[in-house]
């Protein structure tokens, strides 16, 4: 798969600070012009009084201006995108005549392949974006009008009337040609925005490709899950009429609908099927990522049955109730978004972890830290030999290390990067809160490795974590 790129853009704004200031005072000459503008500086009249009274016109530039970063999509902000949009409106005509209003409420029936093709093609042509302007095809170039026409709908959408068109889905349920939506009923054009989900970059299931309408033009990028910022606001939507890959898609979203129990024979010792699949992301997102090497996948694993058993101890049930094999409870559970999750194996906070057990060659080995697990020191492990073994923290999963996080274990590996001699990246610190100098850290080591594209992100997984750590 092509590795996604990062495109980056400073957005049209109309921050006051100096440097904003002078970008709108002496633009590149490559600005383009579009129908929606932005106001020259304004002139002021301001009096002056040497020997005489003389009318002189300066640009306005606040006394306090506060301090100002360019935004740039690759980073996370504390607010969507400037990205307004229009209201509801029919398709347009040529010269931006617009045409009747389609008949049909409903959207006619399309397939996957062809939603992304749509969305390609606007891509390709690097449409401009506008609130509005209208295509040749007849769509409003803003985020909602970009997904109306990818979605082949018969008019021109806003993000409070798409829903109509789709129904809501789980993030597991999340296939090429659906779409994230955020709409911000108390302030429809603060936040607001919807994006064509384009598939997963890779199995961690944290970054997606998302297909967008935004400044300056239509864009196709590696997108953290759900967005930027404003993630929990995002929902997925399927299309209505999606003709493939919809069959027994039912709409599954923790507290309303949710995907009924499979049955027990869905689930053990070489079963291969979704809900497998669909087992090992719910228990990842209640804390057993550490269990997983790789996955989870369609075929039943130990791995998967540890992950439930360890779901099935954190809820104080024992004996037949914590035999890893999923039953109707544990599934309402875990689909329910109910209980608690799996704690982590040892934290970082200075405590000494209790022992964990690591299976090989179907061998469990018991290891005992006599350490603190923070300190990244060796501890002995009682293996047949009884020789010191070298082991590593447990790793906590992916979800403490994503662009807002604030823990301990941020700091845990940040502070063995730079044992490991990836301090240059680091100002200040290493600390609790994750930001740029950890990614880039976590990058450089995971290109020490040998690893490329997607495999390099500067996102921590399993591997880099015990490689990181050994």
């Amino acid at each position: 798969m092509e590795t996604p790129v990062f495109e980056e853009f400073d957005p049209a704004s109309d921050c006051d600070c100096p440097g904003c200031v002078r970008q709108r005072r002496f633009p590149t000459p490559s600005v383009s012009s579009g129908p929606v503008g932005r106001p020259a500086a304004r002139k002021v009249l301001v009096i002056a009084a040497a020997a005489g009274a003389v009318l002189v016109a300066v640009p306005s530039v606040p006394a306090l201006a506060a301090a100002h970063g360019p935004a740039r999509p690759g980073d996370p902000a504390d607010d969507e995108p400037d990205t307004p949009q229009g209201g509801e409106a029919p398709l347009h005509g040529p010269a931006g005549t617009p045409a009747k209003p389609g008949t049909g409420a409903e959207a006619p029936a399309t397939t996957r392949a062809a939603i992304i093709n749509r969305a390609k093609k606007w891509i390709t042509a690097q449409v401009p974006y506008s609130m509005s302007a209208y295509w040749s095809d007849g769509y409003r170039q803003d985020c909602s009008g970009f997904v109306s026409m990818a979605w082949n709908l018969p008019g021109n959408e806003w993000t409070g009337s798409l829903d109509t068109f789709g129904v809501r889905i789980s993030r597991d349920q999340l296939q090429p040609g659906d779409m994230l939506l955020f709409h911000n009923p108390a302030d429809p054009q603060n936040g607001s925005h919807v994006v064509l989900f384009g598939g997963w970059t890779d199995y961690t299931h944290t970054y997606y490709i998302a297909y967008e309408q935004t400044r300056p033009h239509t864009r196709r990028q590696s997108t953290p899950y759900a967005y930027w910022s404003n993630s929990s606001h995002y929902l997925p939507y399927r299309h209505k009429g999606v003709a493939d890959g919809a069959g027994g898609a039912q709409p599954s979203v923790p507290g309303t609908q949710a995907t009924p129990f499979p049955g027990a024979s869905a689930f053990g010792p070489g079963k291969n099927n979704a809900y497998v699949t669909q087992l090992g992301r719910l228990l990842v997102e209640r804390g057993g990522r550490r269990f997983y090497t790789s996955g989870p996948g369609p075929r039943w694993s130990n791995a998967d049955r540890r992950a439930t058993q360890a779901f099935q101890l954190a809820q104080g049930w024992k004996g037949a109730g914590a035999d890893g094999l999923p039953g109707p409870l544990t599934w309402s559970y875990l689909v329910g978004r109910k209980g608690r999750d799996i704690p982590p194996v040892a934290g970082p906070t200075g405590t000494a972890s209790t022992a964990s057990t690591a299976s090989t060659a179907g061998t469990a080995t018991t290891v005992s830290t006599g350490t603190s697990v923070s300190t990244g020191t060796s501890v002995t492990a009682a293996g047949t030999g009884g020789a010191p073994a070298a082991v590593v923290p447990g790793f906590p999963g992916r979800a403490w290390f994503r662009p807002g996080a604030h823990n301990a274990y941020v700091t845990l590996l940040g502070k063995q990067l730079v044992k490991k001699g990836f301090g240059a990246y680091y100002a200040t610190g290493p600390g609790p809160d994750w930001g740029e100098s950890d990614r880039r850290a976590v990058e450089a080591f995971q290109r020490t490795q040998g690893w490329r594209g997607g495999t390099a992100n500067g996102c921590p997984g399993p591997e880099t974590w015990r490689r990181v750590f050994s």
